[in-house]
């Protein structure tokens, strides 16, 4: 018989990661509900010009793309800000602003395999649409931050590095240089992640002359919102630039408010990829630098919803990504637990179904996890069973117990058991343990 391996880049989720992987999307997911996100879900697969026209060069190469029976050009979503973006452009007119929205599902990109980066990946989305305040970009850092705290991190184990793609272009469009903006923000982009001579080469590439080049850059290494004033005097005449740095400090400044002032950091040289973003953009980083790339990352992108037939419409929002966010989780020691829980496992001995289905049914009633024989196998068999899975209470029910009215309570952590009468099991208890009957 032939095997198959699963493909490169692509992941088999058994229960231990699963449940991993469900606590991290509750945890995200529960944070943004708190904030007012409604939940959608949209199509894996879509026109593949959307990223094409819209998003960059880079992401292109990385396109699970294809041509379908339609003869099509279609792709698996590389990732969601296009896609609701074109939800949004839809239904404009019958939403209530602003719109608030979040998802959580899979994505694909054909990129080198490391780890935390897969080919298949999940990301939870969260987006703001219809507001330009700077509040709004406030709000989707406080639920970033507020997801991460409730995951177990603390201030010293993450950052957000904020900037502004608007101070990004009004700066490069100052120099007197034909200069590709796109381009050389793309190359701001990926100045952590390769040496200086070739990130000035990728600027004098984008028109900057290398002199010019090594001006641009060190103009990035403002740190402190106070000292922005040094880029306006700079460049006192350059279209929106004093407008970029005002907005930028009012969502520093939001943010503060929001009490996640603590996370943020300014940062110029963050500048985000793709070509649709347009404001205040931000990534998270490990804090201590042990996880050497951005964990996750957003920002504005007001010009989006009007690329897509809507009318202008600003827009914000971030993207956790599981798989590296996990990285952040086990650097941090604050992992979820991997191991398989269960309530209660209901032992069958002998001829005593009929009771022991109706124990497990009330137990379910109640919202626990019970499991219970499917596969006739011995008491010993069976008890082993319970302990592999982490069973906390084993309810058994045997001939001998049921001729004496009562069941008996196993209490897996001590090994302790006692008995209970089977009419009050589990009775009016929410949650019936060894220590009730004891």
């Amino acid at each position: 018989m032939p095997t198959y391996d699963r493909l490169k880049g692509f992941r088999d989720f058994y229960p231990p990661e699963m449940a991993v992987r469900r606590e991290v999307t509750d945890t995200l997911e529960s944070v943004a509900r708190r904030y007012g996100f409604r939940e959608i879900d949209t199509p894996r697969l879509e026109p593949a010009e959307m990223w094409t026209d819209k998003s960059g060069d880079d992401i292109v190469d990385e396109l699970y793309a294809f041509e379908d029976h339609g003869g099509r050009h279609v792709t698996l979503s590389p990732e969601l800000t296009p896609t609701v973006a074109r939800m949004y452009a839809a239904k404009a007119q019958e939403l209530s602003k602003p719109v608030k929205w979040f998802s959580t599902r899979p994505f694909w990109r054909y990129e080198a395999v490391q780890q935390g980066r897969f080919r298949e990946f999940y990301q939870t989305n969260i987006d703001i649409f219809g507001s330009a305040e700077p509040t709004a970009d406030a709000e989707v850092l406080a639920t970033a931050a507020d997801a991460l705290t409730d995951l177990g991190l603390s201030a010293d184990d993450f950052e957000f590095r904020v900037s502004h793609r608007d101070i990004l272009g009004s700066l490069l469009r100052s120099f007197d240089a034909d200069v590709d903006v796109r381009t050389a923000i793309r190359a701001v982009d990926k100045s952590e992640k390769v040496d200086e001579a070739e990130y000035l080469d990728l600027l004098h590439d984008a028109g900057l002359g290398f002199d010019q080049a090594r001006e641009f850059d060190d103009l990035l290494g403002v740190d402190d919102p106070a000292d922005l004033d040094e880029l306006t005097d700079f460049a006192p005449d350059s279209e929106g630039l004093a407008d970029a740095v005002d907005n930028l400090r009012a969502v520093l400044a939001a943010a503060d408010d929001f009490g996640v002032g603590e996370h943020c950091d300014l940062s110029l040289r963050t500048a985000r990829g793709l070509d649709y973003y347009t404001g205040a953009v931000f990534e998270c980083f490990d804090a201590t630098g042990e996880i050497g790339r951005s964990v996750f990352g957003g920002g504005r992108y007001d010009d989006l919803i009007e690329e897509f037939g809507g009318q202008p419409t600003p827009a914000v929002g971030v993207a956790p990504g599981h798989a590296p966010l996990g990285l952040l989780l086990e650097r941090a020691g604050v992992a979820p637990d991997a191991a398989i829980e269960t309530d209660y496992y209901v032992l069958q001995v002998g001829d005593t179904r009929p009771t022991a289905a109706r124990i497990a049914r009330d137990l379910r009633a109640r919202g626990h996890v019970v499991e219970s024989d499917v596969s006739d196998r011995s008491f010993g068999a069976q008890l082993e069973y319970a302990d592999s899975i982490n069973a906390e209470t084993v309810v058994i029910v045997g001939e001998q117990d049921l001729a004496n009215d009562e069941v008996t309570l196993k209490d897996m952590a001590s090994g302790d058991q006692t008995t209970a009468p089977v009419d009050e099991f589990p009775g009016e208890r929410d949650r019936p343990t060894y220590d009730d009957f004891a």
